[in-house]
């Protein structure tokens, strides 16, 4: 793992993403001689490399739109696979035809850009087959040692779900000092060597300080013999920081928030803000359409009698209070017994609002409320004042991820399903603060395209 603009991005994927680009930049150039195989002196036109060019960068654009980037790719099934890489250049068949129409300059022929999507389809598909072998090859994995068996240190093995993406071997859990072992005597490792000469033997990555209390029992002095022979040391939450993309807040401390780097989104604001405004108007120029057609959709099933758009209090940015708009997906009197959290299969949802919230047609409305400057485009999704103000009571850093605007989308809503308990808010909030910490506008371009995924594939809707 490498980190760009404070986000870490997988090396491995990184390079396959470089490697497909390669692929994509010639592929104009073999399909041409694919479709003059048996012509002579025929000559390629000098600007074709604006449409190799545009061709690339469609296809890089779709391929992390459909996941395909993502480290949990290597684990889908050849079906799944060979299904993402076929929408992906079908779309981008769609997409490059019509940059063709409307630049007929950039048209370079039927056939050679035919050629084109073939062999960069077949070549890619081949390399993401020779590439799940090598994701999973066991002499790649990054071997791990924990420093600890406590109460911290077991985390890694209860949140063994978030870590399923990274390609580790966890050796083993070293007891420090008088901690209470919270890990199965079969991952214990007693030591009875040096802590280097052991990480020598055992070919250490890495290893994981997590013990209960650094002031019981830490070998300072062998752990910085390591450091200094190469091996990467790194805190427990600096590892779920990297791993699973969130700040695990249950073994968070204030000092930590306060030296460690990032929250500096106050420095990108004027960016952000021509980001979202620009966003918006781009969306709302292409989607108009959709909303048109969705609050007819909506009038005709009430038949009138119901207003179109649902308004509703949401908590924003440092708690100021504002109205969101979405379209109506549920009864007028879907909160006839108070507020409370949409749950799955939810009998309150209409015929059309079931088909809406799948597909996230319902939070287009939003948009205004991003062109007013109440919402971003990325950010913490806005809560309703009556959670916001049970959570802030009972869950730690909670108030933090109002430090930002909320969002249309964000971190917590690629990466968590749905949530409709205090717990689910915990886990989402874990999302959110590594946004708040680690913000860029690369994370936000990362976080639209995953966003794509979402709907594309229907995770988390209710």
């Amino acid at each position: 793992m490498i980190r760009i603009f404070r986000h870490y991005v997988s090396t491995a994927y990184l390079g396959l993403m470089l490697l497909e680009a390669a692929v994509l930049s010639v592929a104009i150039s073999i399909g041409a001689e694919l479709r003059f195989l048996r012509e002579e002196g025929w000559q390629a036109e000098p600007d074709w490399w604006i449409t190799s060019l545009l061709f690339v960068v469609t296809m890089l654009v779709l391929n992390a739109a459909l996941g395909l980037y993502q480290r949990a790719a290597h684990r889908w099934g050849l079906a799944e696979l060979l299904l993402r890489v076929g929408i992906s250049f079908a779309i981008g068949a769609v997409a490059m035809s019509l940059f063709f129409y409307a630049f007929p300059d950039l048209f370079i022929g039927r056939g050679i850009f035919g050629f084109a999507l073939l062999f960069s389809a077949l070549t890619i598909f081949g390399i993401r087959l020779a590439f799940r072998r090598f994701a999973d090859s066991q002499r790649l994995r990054r071997r791990v040692l924990v420093l600890g068996a406590g109460r911290l240190a077991s985390q890694i093995l209860e949140s063994s779900y978030k870590l399923a993406e990274a390609n580790l071997d966890l050796v083993g859990f070293v007891l420090m000092g008088n901690e209470s072992c919270r890990v199965g005597a079969e991952r214990l490792i007693d030591l009875k060597e040096p802590l280097r000469e052991f990480a020598e033997r055992e070919d250490i990555d890495e290893m994981v300080v997590a013990p209960d209390d650094r002031r019981q029992g830490l070998p300072v002095d062998e752990i910085l013999d390591c450091k200094m022979a190469g091996i990467e040391v790194v805190d427990l939450l600096t590892f779920f920081e990297r791993e699973a993309g969130l700040i695990k807040i249950d073994c968070l401390q204030p000092s930590w928030l306060v030296f460690s780097d990032g929250f500096k989104m106050k420095s990108s604001l004027l960016v952000k803000r021509l980001f979202d405004v620009t966003t918006s108007l781009a969306l709302l120029a292409v989607t108009w359409p959709i909303m048109l057609t969705t609050a007819a959709a909506i009038w005709i099933e009430c038949r009138g009698k119901y207003p179109i758009f649902y308004r509703q209090t949401r908590v924003g940015e440092e708690f100021k209070l504002f109205q969101v708009i979405k379209f109506r997906s549920m009864r007028p009197d879907a909160e006839r017994d108070g507020a409370r959290m949409a749950a799955i299969n939810d009998e309150r949802v209409t015929r059309v609002g079931r088909f809406i919230r799948k597909t996230r047609i319902d939070e287009l409305p939003q948009l205004w409320n991003v062109l007013k400057g109440d919402m971003s485009f990325v950010g913490p999704r806005p809560e309703r004042p009556e959670f916001v103000e049970k959570f802030a009571e009972t869950i730690p850093y909670y108030a933090e991820r109002h430090r930002v605007k909320p969002g249309i989308t964000g971190w917590a809503q690629v990466r968590y399903p749905y949530g409709d308990s205090e717990a689910d808010a915990v886990e989402k909030l874990q999302y959110d603060l590594y946004y708040v910490k680690n913000y860029s506008l690369l994370l936000d371009f990362l976080i639209l395209l995953q966003t794509v995924e979402v709907v594309l594939w229907g995770k988390g809707a209710r």
